[in-house]
């Protein structure tokens, strides 16, 4: 059945079935949202002028857009941004920013002094979107993000919070290209997510020349339809139009919406009007554009308040103090076992923690917290953007979430996870699978750069724990981090060295084995602390004492307890199951970087291209496990000794 709907000025429709509802625009209606959208292409081009640089014609290809949502369908409470009834609005096409501040001018909420602040230092009016403004719930800018997150928020409101808010999210046609996109128009198909809408600027214009489709708007619908969406296409400068579209999607019942507008970039002015050349730079003569836009405005909008009553919502808050699961010294359990029965309990401790994954619960561990906590598990399925932006949208809505996948497949959702920490988002994840150390599944499965990747992530707590009570015990501590947290854990099973009682602090480290006479200090982390425990023993026997840190904070790192055994040994070996670029070392030797002594660093790490081999055999042939560890120390030794 073909659900692709045309409204035009004599469209009335606003139910998802097509039927008239009533509520049109009368001619003062029409007359007022077409001055306030001037008013908004206005002050885009006052913005870029003043600052210099920017995207007006951006900004103004979706003015009128704008206009009729913040004017007639924008339920919001500007003094309250946390208010749980608010309505979301993502702009995907940060950008066009300029558009977005405009808006916040006709809110009342910035003046005019503050607007032609735009991309000045200092002022929370950056070029693109951030958090810095109250109003702001993500940043954006980095293209293809925008409907991700917001499937992330309307998952929220449809499974966690229960409440009518909708989540609208305005798209530039470029970033229709993102493959990010597509994840999450699956997702939000699947989910039935009828509070979210999707609003397309159709502007045919990229920023070199042409976009791909240009002003076809059938094929996005079809594309759109395809994943079970309503459709509905547009002249997104038609006033009426586009009210009419705004209320065909508060009406959707069972399915998202897309709006599809057709529309100019740099409308308005005929200098640059759906002409090349004109992507993110002010206009050529602003003072001749606003005065072709009929002079500067400044009306005032009245924007709808949510409704009362969604105050009375129960908080997400604390159900009480869970013990975390136990182990015997002595036993071998794999590090994401504990981690998926330490989620588990701090589910039942916490209302607010979600778990998602990645379509790997069965091996991250997660479907422990999925048996317990049914309500507040996510599968996002084999679709790692959409599994990060889904945790981004729900740590919007105040939600606390842990999400997994294997360690090798975060990488493709890196830019998700560095615009989370440009919006200060401090969601957690957990990588499993992790190094060589998972055997025969072979090199596509190894995760191999992650702590590379994490350590670069601004702000990020960056963990690797050894066995399954330090696992267990670091879990409930990444509730707490402020910012973007990493956990790493390892497939295979592992003897548990620690008491369940132990506490291990974000930024510390632990000795494992010490005294007067170590001749060098072992750095390890994860799967390499065993095989420098088996290495310490084997050297031992040969009269060779050695130091053995558990370094399972790499990100912030125990610099007092590297310093002590540096001066101590004068050299530290550092054991990895990872690259040797960004790693353990690289943390290590960061450390040291300051102005301090360095010690004499040496580093093993995985330089060999793996294939299929047991896990004994891949630590062997990468030259991490204990027998390599032992005859680099010896090397060092008599090194030592000639010297």
């Amino acid at each position: 059945m073909d659900e692709t709907h045309r409204a035009n000025t004599t469209d009335g429709a606003d139910g998802a079935d097509g039927t008239a509802k009533g509520h049109g625009l009368d001619q003062a209606d029409r007359a007022m949202l077409a001055e306030l959208g001037q008013q908004l292409r206005v002050d885009a081009v006052r913005a870029a002028e003043a600052a210099g640089s920017g995207h007006p014609t951006s900004s103004m290809s979706a003015a009128d857009l704008g206009a009729v949502l913040l004017a007639r369908h924008l339920r919001y409470d500007f003094d309250l941004p946390d208010h749980p009834g608010n309505d979301r609005l993502i702009l995907s096409k940060g950008h066009a920013s300029p558009l977005l501040y405009a808006l916040y001018r006709a809110a009342g909420v910035i003046d005019e002094a503050e607007l032609l602040t735009f991309r000045h230092d200092g002022s929370p009016l950056e070029g693109h979107p951030t958090p810095r403004l109250p109003w702001v719930d993500v940043a954006t800018g980095s293209l293809g993000q925008g409907l991700p997150v917001g499937v992330g928020m309307a998952l929220a409101g449809k499974r966690l919070d229960h409440l009518p808010y909708r989540v609208w999210v305005l798209c530039g046609d470029s970033e229709m290209a993102e493959g990010s996109i597509w994840e999450a128009a699956e997702h939000a198909g699947y989910e039935r997510l009828d509070n979210l809408t999707l609003i397309v600027d159709v502007n045919r214009l990229g920023q070199r020349g042409p976009t791909r489709e240009g002003w076809d708007l059938d094929a996005y619908a079809a594309r759109f339809g395809a994943f079970g969406w309503y459709t509905v296409e547009i002249d997104g400068h038609d006033i009426a139009a586009i009210d009419a579209a705004y209320r065909r999607a508060a009406a959707a019942h069972g399915r998202p919406l897309v709006i599809l507008a057709r529309t100019h970039k740099g409308r308005g002015v005929a200098e640059v009007e759906d002409k090349e050349g004109f992507h993110g730079v002010p206009l050529p003569h602003p003072e001749r554009a606003v005065e072709e836009l009929g002079g500067v405005r400044s009306l005032r909008v009245k924007v709808a308040q949510p409704p009362d009553a969604v105050l009375t919502a129960p908080p997400a808050d604390e159900a009480g103090p869970v013990e975390p699961p136990r182990y015997r010294i002595g036993e071998r359990v794999a590090t994401r076992d504990a981690f998926g029965a330490a989620l588990a309990a701090l589910g039942s401790e916490r209302r607010d923690v979600v778990a998602l994954d990645g379509e790997v619960g069965n091996s991250t561990r997660t479907e422990a917290f999925a048996r317990a906590h049914p309500d507040r598990y996510f599968e996002v399925y084999i679709a790692e953007q959409q599994l990060v932006a889904a945790a981004v949208g729900m740590r919007a809505r105040g939600y606390l979430p842990f999400a997994a996948t294997f360690a090798a497949f975060l990488t493709r959702a890196h830019d998700f996870i560095r615009m989370a920490a440009v919006s200060g988002t401090g969601i957690q994840l957990c990588g499993s699978h992790a190094g060589v150390s998972i055997g025969e599944d072979g090199p596509s499965q190894m995760g191999l750069e992650d702590l590379a990747m994490m350590r670069a992530v601004h702000g990020s707590t960056v963990l690797y724990p050894c066995d399954a009570n330090q696992t267990a015990r670091l879990v409930p501590k990444m509730a707490r981090l402020p910012g973007i947290g990493y956990l790493r854990t390892s497939r295979g099973a592992t003897p548990v060295l620690y008491g369940p009682d132990e506490d291990f602090p974000v930024g510390g480290s632990r000795v494992l084995r010490a005294s007067a006479a170590d001749r060098i200090t072992l750095v390890a982390a994860g799967i390499t602390v065993h095989e420098a425990l088996r290495a310490a023993d084997l050297l031992a026997a040969a009269s060779i004492p050695v130091r053995v840190i558990d370094l399972y904070s790499v990100k912030p790192v125990d610099l007092e307890t590297l310093q002590e055994a540096a001066d101590a040994t004068g050299c530290l070996m550092t054991v990895e199951d990872h690259r040797p670029e960004g790693g353990l070392g690289d943390a290590v030797a960061a450390a040291f970087a300051d102005g301090r002594p360095v010690p004499r660093l040496i580093r093993l790490a995985v330089r060999n291209m793996p294939s299929s081999a047991t896990p004994a055999q891949q630590l062997q042939h990468a030259g991490i496990d204990a027998e390599s560890i032992v005859a680099g120390v010896k090397l060092l030794v008599e090194e030592a000794v000639v010297a």
